[in-house]
């Protein structure tokens, strides 16, 4: 279920950053991250992936509602979701990389299969 861990931050701030952060994922393909970022932006990117697959104009409209840039929207209609038309889920990867120098943050990179 997505939305469960807090982040530090209120919630506006927190969706806000999680929308940045699933749209930066799905134009870059890849994002470094702490481990806990990494899986709140794994379950909205899987779901936004899920959505998208649906084909249909509600689902289009709402991955346009969630994605902050429209050309990366369209990305994920056009090419992403029909690349994983046979999957049944897990569209990400988490690769643990260790602890951040400065704080020893846990640091992860989160990447689409």
């Amino acid at each position: 279920m997505p939305g469960v861990r807090k982040l530090g931050r209120p919630t506006d701030h927190r969706k806000a950053m999680l929308r940045a952060m699933v749209t930066f994922l799905m134009e870059n393909g890849k994002i470094e991250t702490t481990v806990t970022r990494a899986k709140e932006v794994r379950s909205m990117a899987e779901k936004m992936i899920t959505i998208a697959k649906a084909d249909d104009l509600h689902s289009q409209r709402q991955v346009y509602s969630y994605i902050t840039k429209e050309t990366v929207a369209k990305k994920v209609i056009d090419e992403i979701a029909p690349k994983y038309k046979e999957r049944n889920g897990g569209y990400t990867r988490i690769i643990k990389k260790g602890p951040r120098r400065g704080d020893a943050a846990e640091m992860a990179i989160i990447e689409l299969i």
